[in-house]
């Protein structure tokens, strides 16, 4: 047996993680995965603050779906408040919701294009991922972190134009989306490095509580949360999912989410002209506890908290995705008869380090130790 360190900086990683590979011969059989070079301790510092300010840190959690947190925190405090938004709110955030999760999966099926050296479709992915940027912008304001979401509603309306202007970019990207999702799916390259590669069987899933597009390229579709939130409910949207539990079965639910997304958009916009009335109501807060749950691009994100009757937050917490999915690699390590496929596998499960790394393990004598955090739900 041979370890391999790759990380916590390598030309695959987007953000610094250590993976010690475990080889035997060319084989990987395990991996022991070594975070804790981007803690930043955002939970602690909301601590004590009021809740306009926590939405502005909850949207550096991550820099990729910053907006699926900035949601998911206006939805926990205006659930723990019994705030009803307008209904032209509910559905710009659904818009901008997936507009986020369409980029996020582009840039995630770039990166896993390049780890199998295809670097053509990988820059044809961020090329057209820019129509949806550009669109994200004129909605927003911004490109990353959109500022959009405010406790009540949302901060900025649309109009007419810029509806026109959805729709007219929404037709071009779909068009140039379709012969990119054809190249990959019918790849010879694409297939020898995808198919088979890196399987998650669906009774491993539940054991490592795998989520997201990870847990449905493994069949269980109920894993997504969009299936209990009540404005997705109401635009009939129907979970993305297959069985095979490979790297191209990832790859692919991805792709077809996109597609999903783009019809929920239209969706929206179709309920939203029906709508009238303002896009935010006053928000009186109230003091309490409680928790939201949100499908992010990676999976489910859940923010837990307590707050104080005017908003200050005495304590939260945050789980992200990504760290149910890094336990879920290790099982993919069976398949994956290279060292270069284990490294593929890993960019299939699209990790997000930053936003993952919220928890600290204290070690004494070589023994973990508990922290008293003082959580109390």
């Amino acid at each position: 047996m041979a370890t391999i360190p790759i990380g916590p900086i390598h030309p695959v990683l987007k953000e610094p993680l250590r993976i010690k590979l475990v080889l035997d011969g060319e084989r990987p059989v395990d991996a022991e995965i070594e975070m804790g070079y981007v803690h930043r301790g955002i939970e602690k510092i909301m601590e004590g603050k009021h809740c306009h300010k926590g939405i502005y840190l909850a949207e550096r959690v991550c820099g990729i779906c910053s907006y699926v947190h900035t949601m998911t925190f206006a939805e926990c405090i205006e659930h723990i408040s019994k705030i009803e938004i307008p209904d032209k709110a509910k559905y710009l955030r659904v818009v901008t919701c997936e507009l986020e999760r369409i980029h996020s999966h582009l840039i995630a099926s770039a990166v896993y294009n390049l780890s199998i050296e295809h670097e053509t479709l990988a820059m044809w992915l961020l090329n057209v991922r820019e129509i949806i940027m550009d669109l994200m912008e004129m909605i927003t304001g911004n490109r990353v972190n959109m500022g959009y979401n405010v406790i009540g509603g949302v901060r900025r309306d649309i109009n007419r134009e810029m509806m026109n202007e959805i729709y007219k970019k929404l037709d071009i990207f779909e068009e140039e989306l379709k012969n990119i999702i054809e190249v990959f799916e019918t790849g010879p390259l694409i297939a020898l490095r995808s198919k088979g590669i890196g399987i998650l069987p669906y009774h491993e899933v539940m054991r490592t509580r795998a989520v997201g597009p990870v847990c449905r390229g493994s069949g269980l579709p109920e894993s997504d949360w969009r299936l209990r939130h009540s404005t997705y409910q109401e635009l009939k949207f129907k979970p993305v999912w297959r069985e095979e539990g490979d790297n191209f079965a990832r790859m692919m639910v991805r792709h077809e989410e996109v597609i999903e997304s783009v019809r929920l958009i239209r969706k929206a916009l179709e309920l939203y002209e029906e709508c009238s009335g303002d896009i935010r109501v006053k928000a009186e807060i109230k003091g309490g506890k409680g928790e939201w749950r949100n499908e992010a691009p990676r999976g489910e994100v859940t923010y837990r908290m307590e707050i104080t009757d005017g908003g200050i937050i005495k304590r939260i917490m945050i789980r992200t995705p990504t760290v149910m999915n890094l336990e879920a690699y290790k099982y993919m390590l069976k398949t994956c008869p290279t060292v270069a496929d284990a490294i593929s596998a890993y960019t299939s499960i699209d990790p997000c380090v930053s936003c993952t790394e919220r928890c600290i393990v204290a070690i004494k004598d070589g023994k973990e130790i508990p922290i008293n955090i003082n959580l109390k739900f």
